[in-house]
Order: structure tokens, then sequence, then C-alpha cells
């Protein structure tokens, strides 16, 4: 394998350089406008918009259009597309390239959720390798000049691993980049992620960028991705979830990556007070209202991320469901002054695992799905099926 030290950690997709090589995981629900500008707030990075269906795009739903807007100081317009039909895909990446709404592509293959799986979209697709193949084509081939990356899973589960075909398959169609989150659809989100499938692709494709995903959860597991898998950049999901100041940890930590890759020096972690988390939290919810250009559907949206972000700090629940029902930022004000502002950064309480969890499973499948690695019969009628709703996730 290619030591670390020998590469420059910061990413290229096309034209775009990336100088923190740090990507925010698309993420149903939380990763708007809204979450990604507060993200970038913080730190450096490439902030992907929630996933949005192919089919949905080209029919020009407002759910849809929503998703792909992007605000004017986002500098890098990052869609992420969910298909199973190379011919609306295509169409998809035409409109937005033709209207000039996006500057990267990224294609997800990766969703475990069952609603999906069990039509054969997401985690299930890159099985069929001649319909992940025509979708991928297809895709490079719409965008042009327009950047094209792949995220994906490992594969069904621990019998049916796509991910080395997969990759070389997206490779040769020629994508900027590939992300492999260290899971198996039936994996879910449960128990560690296998780093070690990130190095094997990592080694696989020397010749293609390629990024893990999977439980990073601070700066230092960022860099210890790196340095175990030789991965060019990572993508962090559930880590950030009312952290939005990871970003500025990750940056300050590649910073000092990019300076020595064998440095041992220590980051100085944002470690915020609870007067910090809560202005945090009430510049979420401000950036929410404009997004919705509706402050009620802002404060409905906003409690989701209660948890997140009080996640070990000594507030009790009854402050906890006060903020759960939250009506207006004038009431998130009252409640946000019950606060001890001055109180310190919990230490690990804070940290670690946060957001979807759950034990592995049987991933749903359509009948016969594992029979062949080729489309048969009536694949193609089904698999319209997994792609009904605006978001795939």
């Amino acid at each position: 394998m290619t030591s670390v030290a020998s590469r420059q950690p910061a990413l290229q997709y096309g034209k775009i350089a990336i100088d923190t090589p740090v990507v925010l995981a698309p993420m149903a629900g939380i990763t708007n406008t809204a979450f990604r500008r507060l993200c970038r707030e913080f730190g450096g990075g490439l902030y992907v918009s929630e996933m949005v269906t192919s089919r949905a795009l080209v029919e020009q739903t407002e759910g849809s259009l929503r998703i792909i807007g992007h605000h004017e100081s986002e500098d890098i317009r990052s869609v992420q597309l969910y298909g199973v039909d190379p011919l609306t895909i295509s169409r998809a990446i035409k409109l937005l390239v033709d209207e000039d709404k996006a500057d990267h592509i990224d294609l997800n293959f990766g969703c475990p959720v069952p609603k999906v799986t069990r039509k054969g979209g997401g985690a299930a697709l890159p099985w069929k390798r001649d319909l992940f193949e025509a979708i991928v084509n297809s895709a490079v081939k719409a965008a042009g000049e327009l950047p094209v990356t792949v995220k994906m899973r490992k594969g069904i589960d621990s019998e049916h691993l796509t991910f080395l075909d997969a990759g070389k398959t997206a490779r040769d169609a020629g994508v900027a980049a590939i992300a492999l989150h260290g899971r198996t659809a039936s994996d879910y989100y449960s128990g560690t992620a296998d780093w070690n499938s990130i190095a094997e692709l990592r080694e696989a494709l020397p010749d293609v960028q390629v990024l893990g995903n999977g439980d990073i959860w601070s700066a230092a597991d960022a860099i210890r991705m790196m340095r175990q898998t030789g991965v060019d950049g990572v993508v962090v999901g559930r880590g950030c979830l009312g952290r939005p100041w990871l970003f500025g940890d990750l940056q300050q930590a590649f910073d000092e990556y990019r300076r020595d890759p064998n440095s041992d020096a220590a980051i100085n972690l944002i470690q915020p007070n609870l007067g910090e988390v809560a202005d945090a939290f009430k510049r979420h919810a401000e950036l929410l209202v404009e997004y919705f250009e509706n402050e009620d559907h802002a404060c409905r949206d906003i409690r989701k991320h209660v948890a997140w972000y009080f996640k070990g700090y000594p507030v009790g629940g009854e402050f906890r469901a006060k903020l759960a029902q939250v009506q207006s930022l004038d009431h998130m004000d009252e409640i946000l002054s019950e606060l001890d502002r001055s109180a310190p950064y919990p230490g690990e309480e804070a940290e670690g695992p946060r957001g979807r969890l759950g034990g592995a499973k049987t991933t749903s499948l359509p009948e016969h799905w594992l029979d062949s690695q080729e489309l048969v019969g009536d694949d193609r009628t089904m698999l319209l099926e997994a792609e009904l709703n605006v978001s795939g996730g």
C-alpha cells in the first residue's frame, strides 16, 4: 500500500479542490441547507445535500427542488442522487447541468433502509452488476465536466459482498472518488465499522480517490482512519449530529496532518460549554427558519436535534421535554434562558455514537434477488417502485 505520508490529503473532484478532505454524509431530514451552513461556519470540507431521487427531480416536485437548493454562500453545490434507472438518472443529471444547479454529483448505493432494499434499491443494487454499471456510466456521461462520485456499502451481507467489483466498475466509468461505508446493508448501523474493508478497497484501487466512512465520532478517529486505511479522505455522518463544531476539530486535525502526517501533536479540540451549545442550537433554528421560510416548521424540525445537542450535559429531562415542544424562536429563548451557561463541556459523556443505531438485521430483498447478479425477468418493473419518494432515506 502507498504510504500515507506520500499523498496529499486534500481532495480533487474534477476542477474542484477541497482543502480539508472531509465530506459531510447526506442524511435524510438532516443535511439541508441550514445544517450545511452551520457546519461550514466551523470548518472546511465538502457539504453534500440530502439524498434526492432522480425520478422526483425529473418530475421537478416541490420537495426535490427544495432539497437541491443551495444558499449563495455555498461555493460548492453538491447534490446526492439516488436512482435505479440509468435513463432517469441521466435525465436528472442533465437537468442539474442544463439549469446550473450543481457543481458535483454523488450517487448513493449505500442506503440500507428496508423500504428501499426490498425493491432492489440502495445497498441492494450493486449486486446487479449490469444495472450498477449502466447507472454509473450514464451518470458520468450526462454530467460531462461535473465530477461524479459514488457512495456505497460493503454489500448486502457477509456472504454477498460487492464493494470490490463495484469499486472497479465505478473507477472504470470515470468517477472522481468512491466512498465506502465499512458495513453491509444487513449490518445496518450496528457494531463496529470494518475499516479493513476500506483499506482493502484503497489498495485495490490505487488510481482513484477512495474515502472511508463509518464510526468517525471525533477528529482523532478521522486521523486514525487515514493512517490505518490509507484513504484520501473521510466521510462523516452521525458523528456530527448535534455537534457542528466537529468540523472545526477536523479542520485543525487535518491542517496538522498535512503539515506532518506522522505528527502526534495535540489538537485544541472545541469543547463548548453549555452556553455555546445553546447558541449553536439557536443558530441552527434561525437557519432553519430561513430555509423553510416558516418559523413553525423550523421549530418542529429542530426538535429532533435536542437530544443530540445536549447529550451528556446536565440539563435534566424536564428541560429536554420543554425544548422538544418549542413553539417559536422567542419560546426557545425563554427555555434556553433557564440554563447555566457556564456549565463546562462534560467530556466523554457528550461524545461517541449518536443517531441511528439498532442491531444487525436480515436485509429485505425482492424475491429471488440473490439468484443472479444480472437483471432477470420483471426486475426492472419492480425496481421502479424503489424510487417513489422524494428522498430514498
